[in-house]
């Protein structure tokens, strides 16, 4: 494979044993397995374990595999979760968002809890959102894994899998309460878990991107009995600090977003929590929220005790591009001017690491504030004049698109037809304002990094980040809020399927990006399903409650073609006009710059594996990460976009899945070579797990599939060394 040439420092710290490392060793949280999402509490995905090493990687096998059996192959159904292992028991959850427990040597199943089984008559069904992992509390007696499903924050009995009837009511708190206004009817969830310090759960949670969307306050949670310790706002209200980056005075009432949907890290020394939070809703569009917007796309330093801000650091100014960040912070220790420096290491979608200081904020590289373009056709946007961009690490990602990127695996005359289109569309700066032309965003929507988050190894200083090389295009369109004094179901419903649906599923309902067609609804759907579906959402699709029966009937007149419904009278009275929720202009939908083939429109690579050095802030090297079969056939390693994350190891290895591709796969991580791989019954768009049992060391990834349009899959597979006994399998 194709490798970045070493440097001589580079050389020196690779050829440096790890033990001579002092400052470096590995904590305690990593010998004792997998207990956290992401492996310890302070997010570096490392292993101290080594019985696995790269003399014997290639012999790995199967150790067992177990099937959730509740795979929705139909709708594309994944299990993105990073199982965690407490005392021998693995914890994870299904496609369905059943919680199970099994022993992490065999497989075998000990329990399972359906959150469906728990939901009371009056609470309806709720949207089946992607869970990326699981929280664990004890005290030395009890035992609790929380997780989200839907609104509802579950505390499990660890033990048995039966709800804790004394957190919350009856063993749940609904999210929708305690954020301080009105958000009934809105969606709120969360996909990552929640971070345990002490007695408290500490949680983020996923809103809605839309103008009609929940405010994503930070909070924690007393672990015993549900109830709601400390609120951190996101979106500060009058008489807090970042009040004044909001130009209007009004928009902490109405404006949501800003929320912490990745996850968190912990200093549990310190007692700080380290918040990375995404943008402000509207994604695309700010002409009702100018200014900075703080504290939307930060990393946010919170007390963990009282939720107060320590420090923060803004990497995007008034975001237009959806560029939140997609992951929480490495906690890292790095060589820096001769001394030992705990610092917070951010990789970003837009292909940047920042390195702050951990107790402080402040950049251990120079960030400069460079201008941007501020020209935009969107009548009321004010874009902010700069953006930081740091001096090193070196970007991980390519961060613009000339006409010389253009893909040269095509014929010339596509390649004429693709120069063409790029001309007709605005890409002169990563930075560029979206516009009703059309706007190339690259990094694209999806990095750069994505929430499977970076691997750190403490012996060397050498972070490993994997990341997406795939332009978007971003067309703004005129909204058409007005509701004319008369039309019938099937103008309403284009009208309001244009406000809600059309900025996730195209102009033509087309679909694009992660976000499905809506052609031929008419043959899955009646009307009262479709209605529940709207009600309820499923996974990125979030619930509609706020609209009115009628208002969710017109639109499935127009999805469903339902003729005889068409031509009624609509009869739903206007509403008064909501200057923050109405906007001006919606996106035309998520569409990729793509060849006819389906491929990225730019050359390859379009995935990678990148190990940075984070003592110079050099690359160590990087590969394409991922196959196309049939480019790879003809000889053109091209790397695929790719969900999840590697985990390092003391064996002097990265494992990682992640691809389209089904292939799980281990490098020599002082290298970058392919040492092992392995075809996986489908995707593993979720990061592994590494842990030991009785002596055996286990490599552990949930293969749901589903992403990109791939098979949908039902079970973890683990691997291990061979042993003498027979391999478990459920």
């Amino acid at each position: 494979m194709k490798k970045i040439s070493f440097s001589a420092a580079v050389i020196s710290i690779l050829l440096t044993a790890a033990c001579e490392n002092g400052h470096h060793a590995a904590t305690s949280d990593h010998s004792r397995g997998w207990e956290v999402y992401g492996g310890s509490n302070e997010g570096t995905r490392f292993s101290a374990f080594n019985q696995v090493d790269t003399s014997n990687v290639a012999q790995l096998e199967v150790a067992w595999e177990y099937h959730t059996g509740d795979a929705d192959i139909e709708n594309f159904s994944q299990i993105q979760c990073n199982p965690i292992i407490v005392d021998a028991v693995m914890y994870g959850t299904s496609p369905q968002q059943k919680v199970f427990a099994i022993d992490a040597s065999t497989g075998k199943e000990f329990w399972t809890f359906d959150p469906l089984s728990a939901l009371e008559s009056d609470e309806g069904r709720f949207v089946m959102n992607n869970t990326r992992g699981l929280s664990y509390w004890t005290d030395g007696k009890a035992k609790r894994i929380f997780f989200t499903a839907g609104p509802f924050l579950h505390s499990i009995d660890a033990t048995t899998g039966r709800l804790d009837s004394a957190f919350g009511r009856f063993g749940k708190v609904d999210l929708h309460e305690g954020l301080g206004r009105d958000v009934s009817g809105m969606f709120i969830t969360n996909t990552s878990p929640g971070v345990v310090y002490k007695d408290l759960l500490i949680l983020g949670s996923r809103v809605d991107e839309g103008p009609v969307a929940a405010p994503g306050h930070i909070r924690a949670y007393n672990v015993r009995s549900g109830k709601q310790e400390w609120i951190f706002h996101t979106i500060p209200q009058p008489g807090e600090d970042g009040f004044e980056s909001w130009e209007d005075p009004n928009a902490w009432k109405y404006i949501g977003g800003a929320n912490c949907w990745s996850g968190f890290t912990l200093d549990e020394k310190r007692g700080i929590v380290f918040a990375p939070t995404g943008s402000a809703s509207y994604d695309f569009y700010g002409g009702m929220r100018k200014g900075a917007n703080l504290f939307a796309d930060c990393v946010l330093a919170l007390d963990a005790a009282t939720g107060k801000r320590r420090w923060h650091f803004q990497q995007i100014h008034h975001d237009l591009w959806d560029r939140d960040l997609p992951t929480p912070p490495a906690l890292v220790t790095v060589k820096h001017n001769g001394k030992d420096v705990d610092a917070v290491a951010q990789p970003t979608k837009t292909g940047y690491i920042f390195l702050l200081d951990r107790e402080t904020g402040e950049p251990l590289f120079p960030v400069n504030e460079l201008p941007v373009p501020v020209e935009t056709d969107l009548a009321g946007e004010k874009v902010y004049p700069t953006q930081p961009v740091p001096v090193l690490p070196k970007p991980f990602v390519r961060q613009s698109i000339t006409e010389n990127d253009i893909n040269d695996l095509v014929s010339p005359e596509e390649q004429r037809e693709l120069k063409q289109k790029l001309a007709t569309l605005n890409h002169s700066h990563m930075f560029q304002a979206p516009s009703k032309k059309g706007t190339v965003i690259f990094p694209g929507y999806d990095g750069g990094a994505e929430w499977g988050g970076p691997a750190f190894d403490p012996s060397t200083g050498i972070i490993y980040v994997n990341a997406n090389e795939m332009p978007w295009i971003l067309q703004m369109l005129d909204a058409k809020n007005e509701q004319p004094k008369s039309e019938n179901w099937l103008q309403a419903g284009k009208r309001l399927y244009g406000m809600h649906c059309q900025s996730c599923h195209g102009v033509d309902t087309k679909g694009g990006g992660h976000y499905p067609s809506l052609l031929n609804m008419e043959k899955r759907y009646s009307q009262p399903q479709f209605d529940s579906l709207l009600l309820s959402g499923r996974r990125m699709m979030p619930s509609f409650q706020h609209l009115q029966e009628e208002e969710r009937k017109a639109i499935a007149s127009y999805i469903l073609s339902l003729k005889a419904d068409q031509e009624k009278r609509f009869t739903v009275p206007p509403s008064t006009p909501d200057t923050f929720r109405q906007l001006p202009y919606m996106g035309a939908g998520y569409t990729k710059f793509r060849t006819k083939d389906g491929q990225p429109a730019i050359r390859p690579p379009w995935g990678t594996l990148t190990a940075i050095d984070l003592n110079s802030g050099q690359h160590v090297w990087q590969i394409p990460l991922g196959e196309i079969p049939e480019l790879k056939a003809k000889g053109h390693h091209t790397g695929t976009e790719n969900y999840g994350g590697p985990v390092v190891t003391s064996g002097g290895l990265v494992f990682i899945a992640a691809t389209s591709d089904r292939k799980m796969r281990a490098f020599n991580k002082r290298t970058g070579q392919l040492l092992w791989e392995f075809t996986l019954p489908a995707s593993g768009f979720a990061t592994p797990s590494v842990y030991e049992v009785s002596g055996r060391q286990y490599i552990v990834i949930a293969c749901g599939g589903g992403k990109l349009r791939t098979k949908s899959g039902d079970s973890y597979v683990a691997f291990a060394l061979p042993s003498t006994g027979e391999p478990g399998k459920k």
